[in-house]
């Protein structure tokens, strides 16, 4: 009997060890996925050769769960709350939420009436307001109610967006070199929701001073008559290291025409002759079009776009969902260490732990050291021209 537990003991052993070797081999990237006359393709070389067609899936597929997440997380906490209180979840709503609700005054009703534009007589329309004015308040009642228990709750959320590796070229970098965390964007100086979200990144430099650092890229995007150029005058104004002031008065005042470009030179101080010249000449044009082609190998369809330690967001996304990210990131920073890889003319970021390090293809090696770390080896990054979907923006 003690032979018997022992080998299923044995066995059992064999086979968790074996599961968990597969579990890390999916995690870090080195799962093979397919064969070819012998040489294995990991799941890493694919996610890199084949990022253009991926990347958004993956982003797809999580924005899904993520919002599945919320809906079983917001049930958790309802429930948790009412048994606390002894009450059905329902009677907790109609308590804390509905209870709450007060009907619009005659004047709110008839400023929601002259909004509409609407040929059809007060009268007709006044029950459809009233019930439309409650939902909304009801609906703005109940998502305060859920954020106060998340509050209390301390929610943390584990789940993470998928991730790619970016090549950070000799992208304008904002913050220290040493940041555990690196934002870099993907953005046009003319799409609105690029500009809408500028603030809130200058917010979580602030809040994170130190902390995290901002690299900046360009996807000027086709529909945008004035964004390539703007692109291009502030890469003129980086020349004269004035590049983030250029950048932050674009967003700041949508001022894009050439000779308004050109006005915001002068109101910084730039040499006007070496700038003008710059601009005119398109001596930056290359290092645009070379931005855009980096943004639709990563399969980018609009703008912004972001990748925090190269986790993926898309879209103007709010303020709580990029802290969010960056939380996750310092978290899985510590006690682990930044890792920054050298290769030739370019460098790439990867995040700080090690569970979501993107893995090597065959275009790199990693070399060991004689603490028994790894360092990345010189080597260029495999990239490969894809085409990509008409670009748009990501509200």
């Amino acid at each position: 009997m003690v032979t018997l537990r022992m080998l299923i003991g044995l066995a059992l052993g064999i086979s968790l060890a074996a599961f968990a070797r597969q579990v890390r081999a999916q995690e870090n990237g080195a799962e093979v996925v397919a064969e070819i006359g012998g040489h294995k393709l990991t799941r890493a070389e694919l996610g890199q050769k084949q990022a253009a067609k991926l990347l958004q899936a993956r982003y797809q597929y999580y924005a899904a769960e993520r919002e599945a997440l919320d809906q079983l997380i917001e049930e958790q906490l309802l429930e948790t709350e009412a048994s606390r209180k002894h009450l059905t979840v329902d009677q907790l709503l109609q308590r804390e939420v509905m209870s709450q609700i007060k009907d619009p005054t005659e004047l709110q009703l008839q400023v929601y009436y002259e909004a509409m534009h609407t040929n059809e007589p007060f009268a007709a329309v006044r029950e459809k307001i009233v019930a439309t004015l409650r939902q909304q308040r009801l609906a703005k009642a109940r998502d305060a109610f859920i954020q106060s228990l998340r509050s209390q709750a301390n929610v943390r959320i584990a789940l993470i967006p998928p991730e790619a590796e970016v090549a950070l070229d000799n992208a304008p970098r904002r913050g220290p070199e040493d940041a555990p965390v690196l934002i870099v964007e993907f953005a046009d100086y003319e799409c609105p929701y690029c500009q809408q979200i500028h603030p809130e990144l200058k917010k979580l430099e602030q809040e994170y001073a130190g902390k995290v650092a901002l690299a900046f890229k360009d996807f000027p995007l086709p529909m945008h008559p004035h964004a390539e150029k703007a692109a291009e005058a502030a890469r003129c104004a980086a020349e004269q290291g004035k590049f983030w002031e250029f950048h932050d008065a674009l967003f700041n005042d949508h001022q894009l025409e050439l000779a308004q470009l050109k006005e915001h030179a002068r109101t910084l101080k730039l040499d006007a002759a070496s700038f003008d010249q710059c601009l005119d000449a398109g001596e930056q044009a290359a290092g645009v079009r070379k931005d855009f082609a980096q943004a639709r190998r990563l399969g980018l369809t609009g703008t912004p776009a972001f990748f925090v330690n190269g986790h993926f967001l898309s879209g103007a996304v709010s303020y709580s969902t990029l802290r969010e990210v960056v939380e996750q990131q310092l978290a899985a920073a510590v006690p682990s260490r930044t890792v920054r890889e050298r290769s030739i003319g370019q460098g790439h970021y990867r995040s700080a732990a090690h569970r979501s390090l993107p893995q090597l293809s065959a275009c790199e090696k990693p070399q060991s050291l004689a603490s028994g770390g790894e360092e990345w080896a010189e080597g260029s990054l495999c990239a490969w021209d894809r085409p990509g979907p008409q670009a748009i923006h990501r509200p």
